[in-house]
């Protein structure tokens, strides 16, 4: 007897042990890809400065665009084969190869050099993100999944302040933001490869179907294709939003009147309510149901975006307002992402998740670019917000149409479970 409960609680130890891992391997890794996200732009006014590579504006909206080209072929060509290959494999490749290309993006001796570099490397960061959060929610309970991937989240947002904080001190030493992001990609995927284990429900469901390749056309199968279309709008219209904000947010506040400093600090007021808010609608959809709570969070985006149009006199007022922007918004895109690791079975999680990211980066770069555009024809405020207000409007229309319940094979996989 003896015996037998020191085996169980080695085995239980054991497996605690390899979950943890799978935790902060997975957060570490969407951490690096929060860091990408603001690398780029921290550097381009240095770049414009010093004409690196005789480097011009146009060279640099380029060079950002094709990063988010490749981050979304990344996102959707990984999916299909991490359901093939495995989780674990595929997230230590595309950890190496974006790199390993980030580290030599400094070497780059042309601008056409330096925007391919970016490109390669945004095809491994791509495939970083989906990959993760599907290993972290198939290491969650069902019950727990859209905590699973809101808090994995909060890694994104940490990388981010990570590149803001480091830019500040490395100031014309713009290589180093590279190297140390590269260098830091190779350490994890070093330690992925010695202590990441495999998902078990891939695994599981390796075993039970074989090792036959899913195809892109299983999404659009009856059982799957209603929700996925909801999916794929809302997603384009989550991270439409959520890049739209960060890129355009201070410049639209200023173009309302308020000082530079006060747009400015704007960013970081919505950044810190994003953290917030994936932390408590984790916790409230995992409670009350992943699609009530999205359509929830959609709604109260609507207005929160319909408020900053409006000229705040109110300092305290326009941070609440703001801070509330973040909260709901921010969540709103990643709850989509938990809704996905619920909706579908473990043998299409990957492809279904891989879908999701690469479309929602289409929305990634239409964001930007609408509301740029909006900014030089001189009508960015109030418009920009308006514009961001009916796009949310339609993210929440989209998740109406979701189905509440997932198909039945994947409540009988998790009851076996």
């Amino acid at each position: 007897m003896t015996s037998a409960v020191s085996s169980q609680t080695t085995v239980q130890s054991g497996t605690a042990g390899r979950g943890t891992w799978t935790v902060v391997l997975c957060w570490i890794t969407v951490m690096l890809e929060g860091y990408d996200l603001v690398v780029l732009g921290a550097i381009v006014p240095t770049l414009l400065k010093t004409r690196h590579l005789g480097m011009t504006a146009g060279d640099a909206t380029m060079i950002a665009t094709l990063s988010l080209v490749g981050v979304a072929i990344g996102a959707v060509c990984v999916g299909p084969l991490a359901d093939r290959l495995g989780r674990r494999l595929l997230l230590i490749a595309s950890v190496v190869v974006f790199s390993v290309f980030t580290i030599v993006v400094p070497l780059a001796g042309s601008v056409t050099m330096f925007a391919v570099l970016r490109l390669i490397a945004g095809l491994g960061l791509g495939a970083c993100m989906p990959v993760s959060l599907t290993m972290m929610a198939e290491h969650m309970p069902a019950s727990r999944r859209a905590r699973a991937s809101t808090l994995t989240m909060t890694g994104y947002h940490t990388g981010a302040v990570i590149t803001s904080l480091l830019a500040l001190q490395v100031t014309d030493n713009w290589q180093i933001l590279f190297y140390v992001l590269g260098v830091a990609g190779l350490v994890v995927a070093a330690i992925q490869w010695f202590r990441l284990p495999e998902s078990e429900a891939f695994t599981q469901a390796k075993q039970a179907t074989g090792a036959q390749r899913v195809p892109f056309t299983e999404l659009l199968k009856p059982a799957y294709l209603r929700a996925g279309i909801g999916i794929w709008v809302a997603s384009f219209m989550g991270l439409l939003l959520v890049y739209g904000l960060n890129t355009w947010l201070p410049k639209l506040m200023n173009d309302a009147g308020y000082p530079v400093p006060t747009a400015v600090t704007q960013l970081l007021i919505l950044n810190v309510g994003g953290v917030v808010g994936l932390i408590v609608g984790g916790f409230v959809a995992d409670r009350r149901g992943i699609k009530g709570t999205i359509l929830g969070w959609f709604a109260v985006s609507v207005v929160m975006l319909g408020c900053l149009s409006i000229k705040m006199n109110s300092d305290i007022l326009l941070n609440v307002v703001v801070f509330l922007t973040g909260v709901f918004v921010f969540s709103a895109m990643v709850l989509v992402y938990a809704y996905v690791t619920y909706f579908y079975p473990a043998a299409v999680r990957g492809t279904a998740l891989g879908s999701a990211s690469g479309i929602g980066r289409i929305g990634s770069i239409v964001g930007p670019t609408i509301t740029g555009a909006l900014v030089t024809a001189g009508i960015g405020h109030p418009w920009g917000f308006y514009f961001f207000a009916a796009v949310a409007v339609l993210g929440f229309l989209a998740v109406l149409t979701l189905p509440r319940h997932a198909p039945q094979v994947e409540a009988a996989a998790g009851a076996a479970a």
